[in-house]
């Protein structure tokens, strides 16, 4: 705007980033939407699929660049976490959703191969048999488009369902550790910025197994925390949290993120 009347310009403006990553309830397999939840939410924004801003709305998984059919991203815990979060932050919040559903903690480290986009149904039709990238490489490659914007200030990560088992529970901290350090590393971040996980549904199968050992995140991993899944309400399949729900868990991640980074 050089020689335009009105003074200096105005210094461009600088946005708090929290990358949204996991499975299934990550992405808002069973939060169905209402009307009104598509409106958008103040101060809150989210990064497209060119690696633009715009606001932020339900559903906010909607741009991951590894997604299911657009059908099964519906509310997830951004929404309610956005709605918290956005009018305690100093700078608008930018949300970056790439969660994939039905996705294992092996399928997201750095060194996993490569999966393909099935003709299950559960993924758009032009995209079947079209590899994904590395689930690691597009959440490093998505976030860092959004760092040109401003500052990464946690990851929100719910994933476990595939993981829960008995023999699966007792290798998954140190399968989470691995991915959260390379995560940091790749991103130039370290345990300053939180990584906070989440509690399965209470009445899974194999929740006796992988929730006691989730809340002991913190003394394996420098900056990780743990929010209570209990009273978070499940639709009719018993697995996928519902609207409900998926606003009570993120209202959690909301609360414990404000805690860790003393906004509250």
């Amino acid at each position: 705007s050089n020689g335009e009347q009105g003074g200096e310009e105005e210094a461009p403006v600088s946005y708090d980033i929290v990358l949204c990553i996991g499975q299934s309830n990550m992405s808002g397999f069973g939060g169905v939407m209402l009307p009104g939840d598509e409106d958008p939410i103040p101060n809150a924004y989210q990064l497209n699929d060119k690696g633009e801003v715009i606001p932020a709305a339900a559903p906010l998984n909607f741009f991951s660049s590894v997604r299911k059919k657009i059908a099964l991203q519906q509310v997830n815990p951004a929404f309610q976490f956005a709605k918290d979060v956005a009018p305690k932050s100093e700078n608008p919040l930018l949300i970056v959703g790439n969660a994939r559903g039905g996705t294992s903690i092996h399928q997201w480290q750095k060194d996993a191969s490569p999966i393909t986009f099935s003709q299950e149904g559960n993924d758009d039709p032009w995209l079947w048999g079209t590899r994904i990238g590395n689930l690691f490489d597009e959440a490093v490659r998505r976030c860092k488009q959004a760092m040109e914007y401003g500052e990464l200030k946690g990851v929100l990560w719910h994933q476990g369902g595939g993981d829960s088992n008995e023999n699966a529970s007792a290798r998954y901290l140190s399968d989470l550790k691995q991915f959260v350090d390379d995560l940091r590393a790749a991103l130039g971040v370290g345990a300053e910025v939180p990584f906070i996980v989440g509690e399965l549904y209470h009445g899974h199968k194999n929740a006796e197994y992988f929730n006691p050992m989730i809340q002991t995140v913190g003394d394996h991993i420098e900056g990780c925390y743990w929010v209570s899944a209990e009273g978070v309400t499940v639709g009719p399949d018993g697995v996928h949290f519902d609207r409900k729900g998926q606003i009570l868990f993120g209202g959690r991640y909301a609360a414990k993120y404000l805690e860790v980074l003393g906004m509250e």
